[in-house]
């Protein structure tokens, strides 16, 4: 592994190397798995970076491996991490910390290596009895979903890595997310799991939501639920991503009350499984609607209340008040 500038992929993003940036460097994965293989096929396709090995356990990852990593040789971790000199642990969260320690355990792991994690929730802490060693430890979480296939790589150009790393290995992470075709962007060790909580909410949670609103077109006899959802998802995320909470629209935003009782007996009758998700995520539409001064406290204690009797075992509303509710939406 020397220390001089590295070339910079033709259309990559990449700034130039600093002089003190490592070139020829070996890369060993560790858990070739959805990211690891995909970050693993780019890094050795880029100038100053060879893939050495990788390690994967099951028949998918092995066959993962096969088909984005062909010919690479297939080791142990821990001669994986031997003839590493940057070292990808890209493992379960939970299995991180017990991998470092095995790894360091073992003597795999060596002064003036870099060991990175691509963990959300995890920091620097993690890796630090690498870091005891003299190892240069980063964390590098790349904030997109992956599919495990060559697909992937089109995706992460702009795309945002979640960066903690002690200040004298800042230039050499920076250079490794941009040859990625990422940018970085800092977070402090103590703010991780809170940063990856943000893009799990997002992004997890919304595919568990769109898959609930698609159960809900198909129970109403819509052929086509994915097609139906496109643009209306498309437009609600562009505009939630430009304009947050004044982007909310619809009949909590609005406080129809009626509506939402209507919704309530449907979901209840043809997919009670989407009930708890509706009325949480109502619930907070509601306060986050109120909160901006959309919905006076009349309407948000009726819309709370209606959205509390419809779980199950709650006391059963009193019929709606058509001139009160009428009165209330004028106001």
């Amino acid at each position: 592994m020397r220390t001089t500038p590295a070339p910079v992929p033709a259309g990559s993003p990449a700034t130039p190397a600093t002089p003190d940036t490592p070139t020829d460097v070996a890369v060993g994965v560790i858990g070739a798995g959805r990211v690891g293989a995909v970050l693993g096929a780019i890094l050795d396709a880029t100038a100053g970076f060879t893939l050495a090995a990788v390690s994967g356990e099951t028949t998918t990852t092995r066959e993962r491996i096969a088909d984005l990593l062909p010919g690479t040789a297939v080791r142990k971790p821990t001669d994986v991490a031997r003839a590493a000199d940057l070292l990808l642990l890209t493992v379960p969260d939970d299995r991180l910390a017990g991998v470092v320690e095995s790894l360091v355990g073992s003597g795999a792991i060596r002064a003036g290596q870099y060991v990175v994690h691509t963990s959300g929730k995890h920091g620097l802490a993690v890796l630090q009895p690498a870091a005891d060693l003299g190892a240069h430890v980063l964390a590098l979480h790349p904030a997109m979903t992956f599919t495990g296939t060559a697909v992937d790589a089109e995706r992460l150009p702009g795309c945002v890595f979640g960066v903690t790393a002690a200040t004298d290995d800042r230039a050499f992470a920076d250079h490794l997310v941009a040859v990625l075709g990422g940018r970085p962007v800092r977070v402090a060790e103590e703010q991780r799991a809170l940063y990856h909580a943000g893009l799990a909410h997002g992004a997890n949670h919304l595919v568990t939501l769109v898959a609930q609103a698609m159960d809900l077109l198909t129970a109403s006899g819509v052929a086509d639920p994915a097609g139906t959802l496109r643009p209306l998802l498309t437009a609600a995320l562009d505009n939630a991503l430009a304009d947050g909470d004044a982007a909310l629209t619809g009949p909590v935003a609005r406080g129809d009350r009626r509506t939402v009782r209507a919704h309530l007996a449907q979901i209840t009758e043809h997919a009670p499984s989407v009930l708890d998700t509706y009325v949480a995520l109502a619930r907070a539409t509601v306060d986050r609607t109120a909160a901006d001064g959309r919905l006076a406290g009349g309407r948000v204690a009726a819309l709370h209340e209606t959205l509390s009797a419809a779980l199950p075992d709650a006391e059963p509303l009193a019929p709606v008040d058509d001139a009160a509710e009428t009165e209330r939406t004028l106001l």
